[in-house]
């Protein structure tokens, strides 16, 4: 049997086929932004897939047919948000006109922003990710890269053999200094020093210990 398929309709049936893509694509942007703007107003118990869905403006049942669960959107938006840093810190890395010291300074820096302006998204990006196997997958991709990319920065001051030594320790103190300002510990009456101040005395030292190689 042969089936005569003309060019229109072969070009009708591609065009329908990248319209439905599109859709998609839409419909999973429009839920991830909704769940990023519910997340920041209110923290993970904010975000439910019912409000997402009527935040996003599509039926009940959409969210579900891209998000088999929450724990899977909220690592989904986790992930980009991972991506979004490690780009970050790859445009300040590559900047020529910067030196090593001020590239891992601002690195820290666009890391530490994130937790002042979005402490709820923050505390998520460093959360064990869980949900659908294929979302997880996709975060420790994203974490990886942005490891990557810091441990780039931190070679570059360091030397590539000392990162690993080093990383671990800019880490946990900018995440201890974010900690501290968030919470209003860090204040500069108390302290007379502020959180940027700190991050370039922490990267000094390390700087001087090592002889910025």
């Amino acid at each position: 049997m042969t089936v005569d398929i003309s060019g229109d309709t072969v070009n009708c049936i591609v065009i329908d086929m990248v319209s439905r893509t599109e859709s998609a694509a839409a419909t999973r942007r429009a839920l991830l932004d909704a769940a990023a703007a519910l997340l920041d107003g209110g923290g993970p118990d904010a975000v439910t897939l019912r409000e997402v869905g009527a935040r996003a403006g599509v039926t009940r049942g959409a969210p579900y047919r891209h998000f088999p669960d929450k724990d899977s959107l909220l690592t989904a938006i986790a992930a980009e948000a991972l991506d979004r840093l490690a780009d970050e810190v790859r445009a300040v890395r590559t900047d020529p006109q910067m030196t090593p010291a001020q590239t891992l300074h601002r690195g820290l820096a666009a890391l530490m922003a994130i937790g002042r302006r979005q402490p709820h998204l923050y505390r998520l990006m460093f959360t064990s990710p869980a949900g659908d196997p294929a979302v997880i997958f996709a975060a420790n991709q994203a974490a990886d890269h942005a490891m990557n990319e810091f441990l780039a920065i931190v070679g570059d001051l360091v030397g590539a053999q000392h990162a690993r030594q080093f990383a671990p320790l800019l880490l946990t103190s900018a995440h201890g200094i974010t900690d501290m300002e968030v919470n209003g510990h860090l204040s500069p009456d108390k302290w007379q020093i502020t959180a940027e101040e700190l991050i370039s005395t922490l990267v000094s030292m390390i700087e001087q210990q090592t002889g910025g190689e």
